[in-house]
């Protein structure tokens, strides 16, 4: 179970990396180095987070994302369900999760080796839209095709954010590729 508390510590542990990350880079950046700035031990770090980069690669969104997507209406093609789960989504981050999770992408951007640890945290995200339509009668393959094709534009935006103006927020980059892939008629 998480407690309020377990979610202090996380918050503070990501501050801290974010913090250390951007005056010193990624990789001159240690776990102890992290855990002494927020104040705990590293065990207490590998609690929350399994490596040090899953700081800026991973997110407690998952199963949010896999609800929303079951939420649409299951007569919809397994791509639509899943473009307008993501969309949905969208709506319940904040403006200080956008805020964090802007310096995260400005900091995986900038590295080749993040950008490959962002793959790994897409199939996460990925499997648990996947059962999420499977266990709606949607066969694996379309269910993964759906999850592949939206979370690509998806991470498309996200890598993207990094470069535009500070007013452009994720939603809005994300409304935007998800449009992309917008059955034929349907509003862009």
């Amino acid at each position: 179970m998480v407690t309020p508390r377990s979610l202090r510590t996380r918050a503070r542990i990501l501050d801290a990396a974010l913090d250390l990350f951007e005056r010193q880079g990624y990789a001159a950046t240690t776990v102890n180095q992290i855990a002494d700035a927020a104040g705990v031990t590293p065990m207490t770090f590998f609690r929350h987070f399994p490596t040090k980069d899953a700081v800026l690669v991973t997110d407690p969104y998952d199963p949010l994302i896999a609800e929303a997507v079951g939420a649409q209406p299951v007569h919809l093609p397994p791509l639509e369900r899943t473009r307008l789960g993501l969309l949905a989504a969208l709506g319940d981050i904040t403006p200080t999760e956008d805020a964090t999770a802007r310096r995260r992408v400005a900091l995986v951007a900038a590295s080749p080796a993040l950008r490959a640890a962002v793959v790994i945290g897409t199939e996460a995200t990925q499997e648990a839209i996947v059962q999420r339509l499977v266990a709606d009668g949607v066969t694996r393959l379309d269910a993964s095709i759906a999850a592949s094709a939206c979370l690509a534009a998806t991470t498309a935006a996200l890598l993207a954010w990094a470069t535009e103006p500070d007013d452009v927020t994720l939603a809005h980059l994300v409304r935007h590729a998800l449009a992309q892939l917008a059955p034929a008629g349907a509003a862009r």
